[in-house]
């Protein structure tokens, strides 16, 4: 491949116009710019991105926990982070903790023997300051509901009004007796709590009394648990006519239990979820749930760490929520062809 050196001769121009062409710095004439970048395309020419991240004393490469990529939600999360390191030419080491003590602590230990230039945690079980003090002087975000009280940059979505909002849809099409599944009091990540506090917060805004009965904890966010507890509430003596679950894994389990019984969706028995998967777009019928903007999570999350490693952020940690809409689909609107 030809080196900055021989795309300098044949351009006509010196070497430092060919690598201000090639870093996008410096001022370069547009003609210049373009004769130089027809030769960089013509002889296929392709930066050294390690020597040139080493040459600023880093490594382009940056490190991503996430407590499971099972999960649909984390799996596209770590999609969309991995698609915008790319726009900033960073490589991303994506791992798993599995949401435990020992898994975070274990990848976190790892940190110092890896060459990272930062990294973005979403935590399930360590307090903000074990991750911070783990993290030592690497650039550090983190995501979700663990809030890390101003020691670290904290990327997150507003979860208590996203539930509130979920629950008060299904309130206005009637329903009463709607249930909450999701609870997750063996975790401390504090998800489920925003999202069980929004839901009775609907509730008693309506003037509905929340009921223990329609509260169903559950093991994990996947489809079993919400198959598992929708049969639950079908067994009970008042079954519920609407559903909100925790997330859309909980939902599509859930409504496959629904179905199978003889239950109407939205007809009989209303459901919701939170994610916006891809899976719920396409179930029969379509999954109306909440969606974080995980587009925008990924690139403020990333964003703070460019900040951070080129230290030109703010001076204390910053706490960003981004948007999130209530997507009304079939399993509460019924057609929506009709």
């Amino acid at each position: 491949m030809a080196n900055l050196r021989e795309v300098a001769a044949k351009a006509g121009v010196s070497v430092r116009t060919v690598s201000n062409v090639v870093s996008g710095a410096g001022p370069v004439a547009p003609a210049t710019r373009a004769r130089v970048q027809q030769v960089l395309d013509e002889v296929g020419y392709r930066p050294n991105l390690a020597a040139r991240h080493l040459r600023g004393g880093r490594t382009g490469v940056v490190g991503l926990v996430v407590p499971e990529l099972t999960s649909a939600y984390f799996a596209e999360l770590a999609g969309l982070v991995v698609a915008s390191a790319g726009e900033r030419s960073w490589t991303v080491v994506v791992n798993e903790s599995g949401g435990t003590v020992e898994g975070e602590r274990r990848l976190l230990d790892d940190v110092g023997g890896r060459m990272l230039d930062g990294l973005v945690v979403s935590p399930w079980a360590l307090p903000p300051e074990e991750l911070t003090a783990q993290a030592g002087e690497l650039p550090l975000v983190v995501l979700g509901e663990r809030d890390p009280a101003g020691v670290a940059d904290h990327v997150t979505v507003d979860n208590v009004a996203a539930a509130h909002a979920v629950t008060t849809h299904l309130i206005g099409l009637g329903r009463r007796r709607i249930a909450a599944v999701g609870l997750q009091p063996h975790l401390a990540n504090g998800t489920a709590a925003q999202r069980l506090l929004g839901y009775r917060q609907a509730l008693t805004d309506a003037g509905l009394p929340p009921e223990e009965a329609l509260e169903v904890p559950v093991a994990t966010l996947h489809r079993a648990e919400g198959a598992r507890a929708a049969q639950a509430l079908l067994d009970a003596p008042h079954a519920p006519d609407a559903v909100f679950c925790f997330s859309d894994g909980l939902a599509l389990g859930a409504l496959r239990v629904l179905l199978r019984s003889g239950r109407r969706v939205p007809e009989d028995v209303a459901l919701a979820g939170f994610d916006d998967i891809e899976d719920g777009r396409y179930a029969t019928p379509s999954l109306t749930t909440v969606s974080p903007d995980k587009r925008q999570i990924a690139d403020r999350a990333l964003q703070c760490l460019a900040d951070r490693i080129g230290r030109r952020g703010p001076a204390t940690a910053q706490r960003i929520v981004v948007p999130h809409r209530l997507l009304v689909r079939e399993s509460t609107a019924g057609d929506l062809t009709a």
